[in-house]
């Protein structure tokens, strides 16, 4: 499918740069199997939760990955940005930079304090320009390693916010706490996984209440969820690889769900893709551990998920295109524009959308 088939407008003041307080109050439209709207909040989840359900939550947490340094090259110094997209061993970071014009291989980078020195002091963490790609990515190798270069990271970056955030306000200590959902326990992603910042301790009781189990997985989520589709058709697009896991016991118990007439809702895109990556032709999921690069486009069969809850996504996105493949792309663009006249708040800080149709077909 042509790209442009994705696209529509949105205007900026729709676009949420603080989330809702509570994290439960954001609103909620939910998409019908028809096609039929309801504006709903958060808050009103269980009620559309049965007895038997399996609600599938990531649990991946968010590192401070974007980092500020400078290069000193002689006596021009240059100011330097860096957020890291994925890490390659114990000391080696995968980062998109800016300006990466004024970097070559083999130059350092400090990030934090006492940038007047060019060894690796208490309050600095210093890394060498190992490789250049294309589009600002580079290799970093720091001069810390493992549990210490972790510790060093969280120290000295901040939150990663989105691009579209970012580009209007400075991130805060807030968003520490804010960019990081209830579930957050794996160390490793780059971007939230959304749809899980909506839950609270009182939604997670109130949906068990009604009767379903909420299992984890882990998909360590990459800057690739912030690209643009540069493309001009879906089939042209490749997705970068993100690392996940299901373990034995979370997989079984999805299964058995399954058998039981459960239904499995993905809190979030990030868990579907994974679910979607494990499951065989007949739905059954494997336990999974590696890497996945699956891309979800009108056209693909759900084999794994019956009801998905999301954000409201980027025109043109991967992200657009995966809930038009689960909802229809008609059904999908009405419902993105009732939402953005009914006011609704979009992107990663902004309100929910549930989608209870298609999904799987067997």
């Amino acid at each position: 499918m042509r790209v442009d088939e994705f696209d529509f407008d949105l205007p900026p003041e729709r676009i949420a740069l603080r989330p809702a307080y509570p994290r439960d109050a954001a609103r909620m439209l939910v998409v019908g199997a028809d096609g039929a709207l309801a504006d709903r909040g958060v808050a009103d989840l269980p009620d559309y939760i049965r007895p038997g359900d399996a609600l599938v939550v990531n649990d991946t947490k968010v590192i401070a990955a974007r980092l500020d340094g400078i290069r000193v090259r002689g006596d021009a110094v240059a100011h330097i940005e860096a957020t890291l997209i994925k890490r390659l061993d114990g000391s080696r970071w995968r980062a998109l930079v800016r300006p990466a014009k004024k970097l070559n291989v083999g130059e350092r980078i400090r990030f934090g304090e006492a940038a007047e020195s060019m060894v690796c002091l208490l309050g600095a963490l210093d890394a060498e320009v190992e490789e250049k790609g294309e589009a600002g990515e580079v290799t970093l190798a720091f001069a810390f390693h493992g549990a210490a270069l972790d510790e060093a990271i969280e120290r000295l970056g901040q939150a990663p916010l989105p691009p579209y955030i970012a580009a209007r306000r400075p991130p805060s200590e807030a968003d520490r706490r804010d960019y990081q959902t209830i579930f957050a326990d794996r160390a490793g992603a780059v971007a939230a996984p959304t749809a899980g910042l909506h839950f609270t301790d009182d939604l997670v009781a109130r949906v068990r209440a009604k009767g379903a189990a909420i299992h984890r997985v882990t998909l360590h989520v990459g800057a690739g969820t912030f690209l643009p589709v540069k493309a001009e058709d879906t089939d042209d697009h490749k997705m970068h690889a993100e690392s996940g896991r299901i373990d034995e016991a979370t997989a079984a118990a999805l299964n058995e769900t399954r058998a039981k007439g459960g239904r499995i809702v993905s809190v979030g895109t990030t868990s579907l893709r994974l679910l979607e990556s494990a499951a065989d032709e007949s739905g059954r999921i494997a336990p999974f551990s590696g890497e996945t690069s699956i891309f979800i486009a009108p056209g693909y069969r759900f084999r794994a998920v019956d009801a998905l809850m999301t954000n409201f996504h980027l025109p043109r996105s991967t992200l657009f295109m995966l809930v038009a493949a689960f909802s229809g792309l008609e059904a999908m663009k009405r419902a993105y524009a009732h939402a953005i006249g009914a006011g609704y708040r979009f992107y990663s800080y902004g309100d929910a959308c549930l989608l209870l149709g298609q999904g799987r077909r067997t």
